[in-house]
């Protein structure tokens, strides 16, 4: 029977996306693995690849067509020795040109080869769950899942309250007294089954509890786009529609401050040191043959490798907060605003206490290039462990990030600039630099975060203690 291709979800966030291009085309034979669309993302442009074997026999969603839903029907495949034509036909006739998938014939979950019941034991369900999931009646609903050929990314709850689970799912969660809306899910669309509920009993996967009304004045809505509007004389703007990018910041942002107590601690940093060692190791750079350096080091390298070495002298800090229990991470994944037309992302530099300040430096310049060119890979920017955001080129003397949900600090780095200091009763001139780190209280105390932000200055005052 035919294949329907779905729009993948290829990133945490994503709930729509641009069809930018098509790289093969009606009647071509597809393998598993090939590359077959090129999909933009609300961070990058990303191929997509077949995950089975056939002819591509009808394309639903011609390219350059934007806000496509994800698991929307975008191409129909006709499985090995069936009718091509018949097969874009059939599906045209049984959607009647609708983009949403059709549900398959597979037989209702739970049920056995002849309509009964099926025994309800886990190596049953667990098969049944790594299976394609019949579409319900209504149209699933948007948010961060992912199509049957790749496990989904935690989708959430339906809007009227329904949870997609495997029976074994709900079973496993009702015995350990676990509210199964609550798990996410990693089956196909999103769906709840067994092994997250197993995750979720150690504590892994649980969405936050839903808040209870809050006691008090009801807070205001926000204002319409009508009533804002209505405020501004007609003609004296330009409406610039939001694009995926910039949804998804607000989004996450929005999500961030609503949701952790973040709190803040300023420090001033004495660069001089750091300066000149810059300027040696730079100089002492090799170069190749037409002169050119091997690495030209910057000042946001050597924070980024200070600011691991301190995440491992502070253990305590390197964490992220969940529901179930605190995740005490290994290795300090150092993640690294960048600046790009629309928004920003957030690159991350993995185990960056191991690396050499030449390596950072290498991958910063890599990272940023791909940033801006939206060839970013979603492993590359998702994740981390904490956040460095650096504004001290636009000449900022400090300011306040908002945390990047899951991490539980952010280092809001302002301009070095010479001030006057006071050194032994005597007033001197030095390169001083402020930061500003931003804890997520729940996981990081004051008397904690004041320890990490205390070893990141102590060592961009000491940068040989970097090298060792």
């Amino acid at each position: 029977m035919p294949i329907n291709i779905l729009m993948p979800a290829l990133s945490p966030t994503m709930e729509k996306g641009n069809l930018a291009k098509w790289l093969k085309k009606e009647g071509d034979k597809v393998k598993s693995g090939d590359v077959i669309a090129e999909i933009e993302t609300d961070k990058a442009t990303m191929e997509v690849e077949a995950a089975d074997e056939g002819t591509l026999a009808k394309i639903i969603v011609p390219e350059g067509t934007q806000d496509v839903p994800v698991n929307d029907v975008i191409a129909v495949l006709a499985a090995d020795g069936e009718d091509v034509k018949a097969a874009g036909a059939g599906w045209k006739a049984s959607a009647g040109g609708a983009s949403s998938p059709q549900p398959s014939p597979q037989r209702e979950e739970g049920a056995g080869p002849a309509g009964g019941k099926a025994e309800a034991n886990s190596h049953i369900q667990d098969k049944a769950d790594q299976r394609p999931t019949p579409q319900p009646p209504s149209p699933l609903p948007n948010g961060d899942r992912s199509p049957p050929q790749a496990a989904g990314e935690g989708a959430p709850a339906p809007a009227n309250g329904r949870v997609f689970a495997s029976p074994l799912a709900r079973r496993l969660a009702k015995d350990a007294g676990i509210d199964i809306a609550r798990v996410t899910g990693t089956g196909p669309h999103g769906r709840v089954i067994a092994r997250d509920v197993e995750q979720a009993k150690s504590g892994g996967g649980l969405k936050a509890a839903a808040a209870a009304p809050a006691a008090g004045p009801a807070i205001a809505p926000a204002m319409s786009d009508q009533q804002i509007r209505a405020l501004y004389p007609e003609g004296s703007y330009e409406v610039v529609p939001h694009d995926g990018m910039r949804r998804t910041i607000a989004q996450r942002l929005t999500q961030s401050t609503q949701t952790i107590p973040h709190f803040y601690l300023t420090i001033d940093c004495n660069l001089d040191r750091l300066m000149a060692a810059r300027e040696d190791i730079n100089a002492a750079a090799p170069k190749d043959k037409d002169g050119k350096p091997a690495y030209k080091l910057s000042v946001n390298d050597f924070i980024i490798k200070a600011m691991a070495i301190a995440l491992q002298r502070i253990p305590d800090a390197n964490v992220s907060w969940t529901e179930g229990g605190m995740l005490k991470h290994k290795h300090s994944d150092i993640g690294v605003a960048v600046a790009m037309p629309g928004g920003l992302i957030t690159p991350i530099i993995r185990s960056a206490e191991t690396q050499s300040l030449s390596s950072i430096s290498a991958q910063m310049k890599d990272f940023a290039a791909r940033a801006r060119a939206r060839k970013l890979k979603p492993e590359e920017y998702q994740g981390g462990t904490t956040a460095v955001s650096n504004l001290g080129m636009f000449g900022i003397k400090d300011f306040t990030a908002v945390i990047n949900p899951p991490h539980a600090t952010i280092l809001a780095v302002g301009t070095g600039e010479q001030r006057p200091i006071a050194r032994d009763g005597k007033i001197e001139i030095a390169t001083m630099m402020s930061v500003t780190l931003s804890c997520d209280h729940r996981a990081v105390d004051g008397a904690l975060g004041a320890e990490l932000i205390g070893a990141f200055k102590t060592l961009i005052e000491n940068p040989v203690m970097m090298m060792v």
